[in-house]
């Protein structure tokens, strides 16, 4: 009998449709060596999205694949992931230490933008990413009290060390000030807040800075479309028509400013009774998938209001770090996965692969 070739083996490779990437891995390029001796095959993939809790299921997959070849009696398959930078909006600078910037966002207040993020950014983590979390609302900080995190950050020279919570780097307003202090502020004085929260914290070697605007279309979302690479946004809503419409006006907006909208997420899509477990859409239902239809973009995940999330957050330890194991964290690591394969397939960036050109005068 013949050796089986490397072709054989892509060409069977090229059958498995991943579900994050709803794509090959051959075509994307996730398949980087395979190598034939006799009747052992060794494939090696490199995903270019955080997947730690699939990359077992996938090698075990590929290589069931691999060994139903007739000729290939052992495969041996390996899995990691390489997270790039990728293409933000043009003319706008790159940022020492950070390698994509993600923004999550959404049309109105009270749709639960903020608890995503967070569990979000914790989902990216838990996956093998290296994450920070930017508290962007000015106004309304939330995220040093969701990650039970207290006290001012020290400095390094006129450098802000960002604070550490649950693994992730996480920097906001709220730990310059007390938690009753309101922030009276006009519209300059919150995006240089903003600029400075950003630009001057010592941000180190991320993969991913998830960043929990606040709600609506104005000075903070604007400074962000002309002043921050963003690689990509994701819009949270709930059911209801009248957020569904809210969130329609952040969609029309990023596009406007050419920044791009990676996906929506579903929120309170179910309230899960804490007594018996029922799920019930008391918001309605299909509104996050209709209007993903809409806009042409995927519907990243469906998350459901319940009382653990709640407690989970006034206690300073999200879901996703208090029950690892549980339905809940699964849903919010499945969006993770879905957002940065989404983001994965889109162009790279230059700026950290380019080499530095220094013109001195001798």
């Amino acid at each position: 009998m013949a050796e089986v070739t490397q072709a054989q083996i892509e060409e069977k490779l090229a059958t498995y449709v991943d579900p994050y990437l709803e794509r090959d891995l051959v075509s994307t390029k996730c398949v980087k060596d395979i190598a034939v001796d006799g009747d052992t095959a060794t494939v090696t993939v490199v995903l270019g999205f955080p997947a730690g809790g699939y990359h077992a299921e996938l090698a075990a997959k590929l290589k069931e694949l691999v060994e139903s070849i007739d000729g290939i009696t052992t495969a041996n398959v390996d899995v990691s992931t390489k997270v790039s930078a990728h293409a933000a909006q043009k003319g706008v600078k790159h940022i020492e230490g950070i390698k994509n910037i993600l923004a999550v966002a959404s049309g109105k207040g009270g749709v639960g933008k903020s608890t995503t993020a967070v569990n979000l950014a914790l989902a990216l983590s838990a996956e093998g990413a290296t994450v920070g979390i930017l508290d962007a609302d000015i106004y309304g900080p939330s995220q040093p009290r969701m990650l039970g995190v207290r006290g001012q950050p020290q400095t390094v020279g006129n450098r802000i060390v960002p604070q550490q919570a649950h693994g992730l780097q996480v920097m906001s307003i709220g730990f310059m000030v007390e938690e009753d202090t309101p922030m009276i502020w006009r519209g300059p004085m919150v995006t240089s807040a903003l600029q400075q929260l950003l630009t001057e914290t010592n941000w180190e070697s991320l993969d991913y800075l998830v960043i929990d605007l606040p709600p609506g279309t104005g000075d903070i979302q604007l400074t962000l479309a002309q002043k921050v690479p963003v690689s990509g946004c994701l819009i949270v809503t709930t059911p209801q028509d009248i957020a569904l419409l809210d969130a329609r006006k952040a969609i029309q907006m990023f596009r406007k400013v050419e920044m791009s909208v990676l996906g929506i997420v579903e929120n309170m899509s179910t309230h899960i009774c804490s007594q018996c477990g029922h799920e019930e859409p008391i918001f309605g239902s299909g509104g996050g998938a209709r209007m993903a239809e809409q806009y042409g973009m995927p519907l990243l995940g469906q998350l459901p209001l319940d009382l653990r999330i709640r407690e989970d957050l006034d206690h300073g330890r999200p879901t996703v770090v208090s029950a690892p194991e549980s339905e809940l964290t699964a849903r919010y690591r499945a969006v993770a996965r879905n957002l940065s394969a989404r983001l994965s397939m889109t162009p790279r960036s230059l700026a950290l692969s380019l080499p530095q050109i220094n013109i001195r005068n001798t």
